[in-house]
């Protein structure tokens, strides 16, 4: 993984921080892991569209640690040609990563993390109006790229 925390950073910032907010936490992840590993169609976000704010904006797991999960095992079925043990790779860098996910921010639950229930209109409006989108966020999908060059082994 390309360990440059500025590089990583610029690049996650330059997808989710668009003026089209075209890329949302966990699209940001998947799409920043599949440049970073060299994956194929690393401009198709599609298997990631669903799972921002919490899973379909229900509230549940961070989006950007479901982008992050999504990135891992498509980097792990392509390096491993034993799928029972890229499965088994992949779940244990995930939960490594949840685990200092939470241990850093209480919570992986989006709905905890950002204080607003998307899942309803008025609430997910509210929340792009107050811009915590832009800083708390950016934060996570930060700290969750930044993690895995520590929790993911070299090429």
């Amino acid at each position: 993984m390309n360990d440059d925390p500025a590089a990583i950073r610029r690049m996650a910032r330059e997808l989710f921080l668009r003026d089209d907010n075209r890329f949302g936490c966990a699209e940001t992840v998947y799409l920043a892991l599949k440049r970073i590993y060299s994956l194929p169609n690393a401009g198709d976000s599609g298997a990631a569209m669903a799972l921002n704010g919490g899973f379909a904006h229900t509230g549940s797991i961070c989006g950007a640690l479901l982008g992050a999960a999504l990135g891992l095992g498509e980097r792990q079925e392509r390096d491993n040609a034993d799928h029972k043990q890229a499965k088994s790779v992949a779940r244990e860098q995930v939960k490594q990563l949840l685990r200092r996910f939470e241990d850093a921010h209480g919570s992986i639950h989006c709905r905890d993390l950002i204080g607003y229930d998307v899942s309803i209109p008025a609430e997910h409006d509210r929340f792009i109006q107050s811009g915590i989108w832009k800083t708390q966020c950016m934060r996570q999908i930060e700290f969750t790229l930044e993690q895995l060059s520590d929790i993911v082994q070299p090429e």
